[in-house]
């Protein structure tokens, strides 16, 4: 499929100005736009706690103490 020539492109527009008027085009483009630059901030705020909670370990608080990994010396069998 090629791209509208100039003729279509008109044509195309003058549509969308009989459908919405001329005075409502300029508020759904600032409408789009806000929207485009909400989701672009938004996405910008998301990514550095992603970052931040992935990068820092979790510290685990325990009264007991840990078992070392090394396998017990003797063992005995019944």
């Amino acid at each position: 499929m090629s791209m509208p020539s100039g003729m279509e492109l008109l044509l195309i527009f003058g549509i969308i100005i009989l459908l919405f008027g001329a005075k409502k085009i300029p508020d759904l483009a600032k409408g789009i736009g806000k929207g485009i630059k909400n989701f672009k901030a938004e996405m910008k705020d998301d990514a550095p706690e992603t970052a931040a909670s992935e990068e820092a370990p979790k510290k685990v608080e325990s009264g007991e103490e840990v078992a070392s990994k090394e396998a017990p010396k003797t063992t005995t069998q019944a």
